[in-house]
Formats: C-alpha cells, sequence, structure tokens
C-alpha cells in the first residue's frame, strides 16, 4: 500500500525565462529563446513528482484569491495532489517567481504573496493520525512556520511519522543557524544544496560541514549539481553518488525532484546509496525539460536511466 505524505509548504507560479544568453541590462532589450508560465515553489514541486512516483501525497498551503491562485490548485490536482488543506485567502496574492533559466543554472526573483502565510492553526488535524511521512521546502521563505518546525516535527515524530526538509536560499542571508540545528533532531533527511548547507554553517567545505553539524540529526543529503549528491549519514559517514549524463534543458526544480527520488527512495526502505543514486535520476530527467514540473517522471523512468547507466549498482536500482 502506497505511503501518504504531507506536503506542508509554499505556493506559486514560476515564469520561466530560458537561453542560452540571459543577462538583463538597463534600458536595453534583448530576445529569449524561450518563456512558460508554470507551478513553482519547491514544495509543490516535489509533491508533484512524489505524486508522480506513486505515493499518497497531500498539500498544506495557502493561496491568494486570484488566477495564479487557482492555477496553482488546479496544476496541483491534474498530478494527483489532494488539495482539500489548501487555503484561499481574499487578502493576499498569490506569490510569483520569475526564473532567468539556462542550461547550466538559474537565477531566482520572487515576490512574496501568500507564500509566507502557512501557520500552525492551517495545519489539518487529522494530519498525524494519516501521514506516514512529513516535508517541507523553503525553510527561509515561510517565515510564520520558522519557529515553529522543530516542535511540529518533535510531534510527528513521536507519532511514528518520519520527517524531511529543504532548506532553500535565505534572500536576506542571515541563514538562522540555531532554528535548523534545533530542527535537525527531529529531521529524518535534510536536503540542503551544497551552497547552501555551507552557507548555513559558515564552512569552506563539506569536510568542515561535518564536523559543524549537530551530533543529534538524521541523514544530510548535499546536491552537488551535475556532480551528483553526497549524504553525511547520522554515523557520521560521507556517501557520494555522481550524477547522470543528459542534455540539460532547464535546471529550475530538478533539486525538488532529487528531493522527491530521495524521499521514495527511503520510504521504500531502500540502502542510503541507492536513495542518493534514485535522487539523481529523478533530478536528471526532471533537467531534460523547461519547467520544474515539466515532462513525466515515474518509477520505470528513472529504473531505466539507472540501469542504462549504473548497470553494475545492485538491488532495486535494477530494472524491475
Amino acid at each position: 500500500m502506497a505511503k501518504t505524505v504531507y506536503v506542508l509548504g509554499e505556493l506559486n507560479v514560476d515564469a520561466i525565462i530560458s537561453g542560452s544568453r540571459i543577462h538583463p541590462e538597463p534600458n536595453k532589450e534583448k530576445f529569449v529563446d524561450d518563456f512558460s508560465i508554470t507551478l513553482g515553489s519547491s514544495s509543490a514541486i516535489t509533491a508533484c513528482r512524489l505524486s508522480q512516483l506513486g505515493l499518497n501525497v497531500c498539500f498544506v498551503s495557502v493561496v491568494g484569491d486570484d488566477d495564479f491562485g487557482k492555477y496553482c490548485i488546479e496544476r496541483l490536482k491534474r498530478f494527483g495532489v489532494n488539495v482539500e488543506h489548501v487555503r484561499t485567502d481574499p487578502r493576499e496574492k498569490t506569490g510569483v517567481t520569475v526564473s532567468l533559466s539556462t542550461p547550466s543554472d538559474r537565477a531566482l526573483l520572487t515576490f512574496m504573496g501568500a507564500i509566507p502565510k502557512l501557520a500552525v492553526p492551517i495545519m489539518p488535524d487529522s494530519m498525524m493520525e494519516r501521514a506516514d511521512h512529513l516535508h517541507f521546502g523553503s525553510f527561509y521563505l515561510q517565515l510564520g512556520m520558522q519557529r515553529e518546525w522543530a516542535a511540529l516535527f518533535a510531534q510527528a515524530k513521536a507519532c511514528g511519522i518520519t520527517t524531511s526538509f529543504d532548506a532553500g536560499w535565505d534572500p536576506e542571508e542571515n541563514w538562522r543557524r540555531p532554528l535548523i540545528d534545533g530542527l535537525l533532531p527531529v529531521t529524518d533527511l535534510f536536503v540542503p544544496s551544497e551552497e547552501e548547507a555551507l552557507r548555513i554553517y559558515g564552512c569552506s567545505d563539506l569536510d568542515e560541514l561535518a564536523e559543524a553539524l549537530p551530533k543529534r540529526r538524521g541523514s544530510v543529503a548535499v546536491k552537488c549539481g551535475k556532480r551528483g549528491a553526497r549524504m553525511l549519514t547520522p554515523e557520521g559517514e560521507w556517501l557520494h553518488e555522481s550524477g547522470f549524463a543528459v542534455k540539460a534543458v532547464d535546471t529550475t526544480g530538478a533539486g525538488d525532484s532529487f528531493n522527491a527520488g530521495l524521499i521514495y527512495s527511503f520510504l521504500e526502505g531502500e540502502p542510503r546509496r541507492e536513495q542518493l543514486i534514485f535522487g539523481n535520476a529523478c533530478g536528471a530527467l526532471s533537467a531534460q525539460e523547461i519547467g520544474g514540473t515539466g515532462g513525466a517522471l515515474d518509477v520505470r523512468q528513472a529504473r531505466a536511466l539507472i540501469a542504462a547507466q549504473r548497470p553494475e549498482k545492485p538491488g532495486k536500482v535494477a530494472m524491475e
């Protein structure tokens, strides 16, 4: 029976401007290769990808009473995500992120709108009874929850629910290390990017990071872009799995697709190395399409990519 994941997070649209030469200059007009509007937000992209991988996914969030809010809800529903706990606030506008995307990276400009309005009173009473796993993304955007996550995750752990979160970038670059430190002991999977992790802990490399992290914590899976991902186990061992060779079109949401793959593999009870491999495969598949939820993603696709490029890897990473 499929596990149930509650994703607690922000909802916004992504306006993606893509091309190989995206360098805005004042008082100049330039051409770009493509433009699209798609569902954005780390939390929402992860939720959609988890649903595509076959998990039962419930989303908890706030949007504005506007066309973008309606669009976000309809897109989640199209991906099979339960949206009964997404609230519409007529006093707010739905958030928007403008993504300037090249094949190798992207720059983001975000209008917050309703993004920071998630709060504990919005959490459904049934969540602790129904959930197998809780996840949230964009710690630094969810201003109303930053000091609440540790207590919520502690409650989840007491109910036998596993937990994960993705830090995201801090636009103010304060990084709030004490709050992250307080959250990690009740987190099974902490999933930052390499630069985010180094900024949070003031480290120059990942070896320093291992010393700076709290001793009481779950696994820390660090996303390293096309170089793949590394995981620091609770026992202090570093694992590394390289990325997959694909033609990247847009990296928007690739890290969130990695999150979904990692969580799926974790909930399947797969070994930690296989969790990294499956996460890398999901991230690579995502990067081949425009937008964080562009293109199809399912378990068979990910297994096929792994079988093609990692035929030496044993166990569940082989084609079923």
